[in-house]
């Protein structure tokens, strides 16, 4: 696996991949600047070797050439994360753009504008990737965000430069990062998968069954496994046609010596509203009426315990219905066992939308090992699937 430290920089320039496909608001200022800022390190040990760096990414999905999407709202705040003086070039391929990466000095910084104002980067277009590798010396892929896509400037670009590819730190800690919990991670490890569906991490679930000694079960799938065991489930969120598939992960998971946890009481709810009244029942018997909306205060004290006696902990998906304040209790519980389980020496990964999202909104970013940037990337992976992004660095 080539990394940055494979390569010397002085005087090339490398055309990096990165995911600036950041949040703006109306005003085209930036609201989240997290992958802006987790690209820094890869960026700053090339300059500081010497060279130059030739950024490229997308934003949003425009449909042609749209001024709302252009990557030019974000050169300011690139340049005062990075410290670095930003240039910016309206377009990313062409006469324009070559003779932009020509005239770059050795620790300069050059910014593209959106790869996606031409449709050939989401084909896949060879002749596309091929304009683009003639901007660079070496190429750097650090987007683990569209990783999992045959996109021209993640994937087909590559082939134009063999033996000059490698993994930025952020694509390389991301790998690491799932290794960890996949393969090499010290046991006991554990998985922790909520939400709402059970179809959308049916995959996961079966690949991993492979990998960790503990499942935890929460959030709205929850009850598509106790409905499937015979509970009363009341309103709550529910999977019909996943319940034999749900038995049938349980009995896989006996068959591979795999502890599943899953909520013992919920906190029900009368109506899906922040201000509904609210009981704790037993998850089995749910009254009709009432959905359940968050782990109950047994469930939590039980997922503790089994938190703290793992050494790897993956964490997708939170315990309940996060968004509205009074169902957050289990969700913030359970981050606060990860960041005491982590603070005694475990290493413990977030992905995936949800409790990514969760993890910054209740302050555990810096309590835990390691937060993924990749949603669907960080769930393909866990899938057992191999990212054409990371292949094409590979071959």
């Amino acid at each position: 696996m080539k990394t940055l430290n494979d390569f010397n920089f002085e005087n090339k320039k490398a055309l990096i991949r990165v995911d600036f496909n950041v949040p703006l608001n109306d005003k085209f200022e930036v609201t989240d600047a997290t992958r802006i800022v987790s690209a820094k390190p890869t960026i700053i040990k090339i300059l500081e070797d010497g060279g130059s760096c030739i950024l490229m990414s997308h934003l949003g999905r425009p449909k042609g050439v749209q001024d709302e999407f252009s990557l030019r709202h974000i050169a300011e705040t690139v340049e005062d994360i990075l410290g670095v003086e930003v240039i910016f070039v309206d377009e990313c391929v062409g006469e324009k753009a070559e003779k932009a990466a020509a005239n770059l000095q050795s620790g300069q910084i050059l910014l593209l504008e959106n790869l996606r104002f031409h449709d050939e980067e989401t084909a896949g277009d060879v002749g596309f990737a091929e304009k683009l590798s003639k901007l660079g010396d070496i190429y750097v892929n650090d987007a683990f965000g569209t990783a999992h896509r045959a996109h021209a400037s993640t994937t087909i670009v590559a082939q134009f430069f063999e033996g000059k590819k490698c993994f930025g730190n952020l694509l390389a800690q991301e790998i690491d990062s799932i290794k960890k919990v996949m393969e090499t991670g010290e046991k006991p490890v554990l998985a922790i998968l909520g939400g709402a569906k059970v179809s959308s991490k049916i995959t996961i679930i079966e690949n991993i069954l492979d990998a960790v000694d503990h499942l935890i079960i929460g959030g709205g799938m929850a009850f598509t496994f106790v409905k499937a065991q015979g509970g009363k489930i009341g309103n709550s969120i529910c999977e019909d046609d996943k319940m034999p598939l749900a038995l049938e992960i349980l009995k896989q998971a006996k068959e591979k010596n795999v502890q599943v946890h899953i909520p013992v009481d919920t906190i029900a709810a009368d109506a899906f509203s922040n201000d509904a009244n609210t009981q704790t029942v037993d998850i089995n018997e749910i009254p009709d009426g009432w959905e359940g909306v968050d782990a109950g205060p047994k469930s939590r004290k039980q997922f503790h315990d089994v938190v703290m006696q793992c050494k790897t902990i993956l964490w997708n998906g939170p315990l309940g219905v996060f968004e509205m304040e009074s169902f957050a209790g289990g969700t913030i519980e359970l981050g606060n066992s990860i960041a005491e389980a982590t603070k005694n020496g475990a290493f413990s990964l977030v992905g995936g939308g949800d409790s990514v999202a969760a993890v910054k909104q209740f302050g555990f970013e810096d309590k835990v090992s390691y937060v993924s940037t990749g949603g669907g990337a960080m769930l393909e992976s866990l899938e057992g699937k191999t990212l054409p992004g990371i292949a094409a660095i590979l071959e």
